[in-house]
């Protein structure tokens, strides 16, 4: 266990990748009491309290029978960066968390801890991007706190965003609704807000630019699940088992939580993944793998093999969803290959894909 090897907490414990789910396992979970470590619950708080079903809910009067909640903080250096800044950033990436469970984002809340001598003007970007990101979003931000540390005992500027939103009815995503022969979609390019901060916080650029993926998510979901289900998707939200934005850790990372969370092996293709000319260059000239890049702006879904095809097409009508395509899919190749995620090679070979083990990018969200 982790507790036993290390005393202290390290860098790579942020990371999102095998490090911080040891550290969640070892040491939140037990003192919690966890049992789902998703970024985002969902709540069955009508069953729950004994309350009337599926109440309406948020604006305009949708049904829903649960409700999802999630929070976030959010650390980034350098907090302005090509394509975004941190206030943008956090928002998305909250709303973001809520729509990968299926739900609609409504309300978000906001805690500052801000370090003393930070610039007016700075704040000033940083508040009116955050509006814009949640105005984008369809989201209202209605709470929050403001904290100021000594100088020198903070880095600028920290934020935390929680948020809170319902899941409609029908919608019932997770790891246990993977089967084998389903197919694993991508919303996007990867690897784009990984490298967009890294070069911003040493100085680099490359050629063609690369910018950051930061953007809202839930109205590409809801073109994915609108309610009332399109008869695209059989069964309702039937045919989308799972979802999940890639971030800490990047994309191999979060294929190898749904294949360990799902008991099944994933296999995707090099061929089909889709890397922007930047971020191949970049990741070249580094040493780093674009799988294991940080993204803030794409998803990973997985989905039964009837309605991938016309998802993808239905998804590619959206401005987040333009360059979405399948990367591969779920097999059932026995025992010994449950939990595994294999990369087919462009020359034919395959390579076992882990979980991001350390930090390759600290403080990029």
């Amino acid at each position: 266990m982790l507790k036993d090897k290390m005393d202290k907490v390290l860098l790579g414990h942020g990371s999102g990748g095998r490090l911080m789910h040891q550290l969640v396992r070892d040491y939140f979970v037990p003192e919690f009491g966890m049992k789902d470590l998703s970024d985002a619950a969902v709540i069955d708080i009508f069953a729950e309290y004994g309350l009337p079903p599926h109440p309406p809910l948020g604006k305009g009067g949708q049904k829903g029978g649960r409700l999802a909640f999630t929070t976030d903080s959010y650390v980034v250096s350098p907090i302005f960066f090509p394509g975004g800044d941190i206030g943008d950033l956090a928002v998305n990436g909250t709303v973001n968390d809520l729509s990968m469970v299926g739900a609609k984002p409504l309300y978000l809340s906001a805690g500052f801890i801000i370090e003393e001598g930070f610039p007016m003007d700075d704040l000033k970007k940083v508040l009116s991007s955050m509006s814009a990101a949640a105005k984008k979003a369809g989201v209202s931000i209605i709470a929050g706190d403001t904290k100021v540390v000594d100088r020198g005992k903070g880095d600028g500027i920290f934020i935390n965003t929680s948020g809170i939103g319902f899941v409609p009815e029908g919608v019932d995503l997770g790891p246990k609704k993977i089967r084998a022969g389903d197919k694993v979609i991508i919303s996007g390019p990867i690897g784009s807000h990984g490298i967009a901060v890294l070069a911003q916080r040493n100085g680099l650029t490359f050629d063609p630019p690369v910018i950051s993926d930061t953007a809202p998510l839930n109205g590409l979901v809801e073109l994915m699940l609108p309610p009332p289900f399109p008869p695209l998707i059989k069964g309702g939200a039937g045919g989308v088992r799972m979802m999940r934005d890639p971030t800490r850790g990047g994309v191999a990372t979060t294929l190898k939580e749904m294949a360990l969370e799902s008991g099944c092996c994933i296999t995707i293709h090099e061929r089909d993944m889709p890397v922007p000319g930047g971020v191949k260059g970049a990741c070249e000239l580094l040493g780093l793998d674009p799988l294991f890049v940080a993204n803030e702006g794409i998803l990973v879904a997985v989905v039964s093999p009837d309605v991938a095809g016309p998802l993808v097409e239905k998804m590619r009508s959206h401005e987040y969803g333009r360059n979405s395509m399948i990367i591969g899919e779920v097999s059932s190749d026995g025992p010994r290959s449950t939990g595994m995620v294999l990369l087919r090679t462009e020359i034919g070979g395959t390579r076992i894909v882990d979980m991001l083990a350390g930090e390759q990018l600290p403080r990029i969200c």
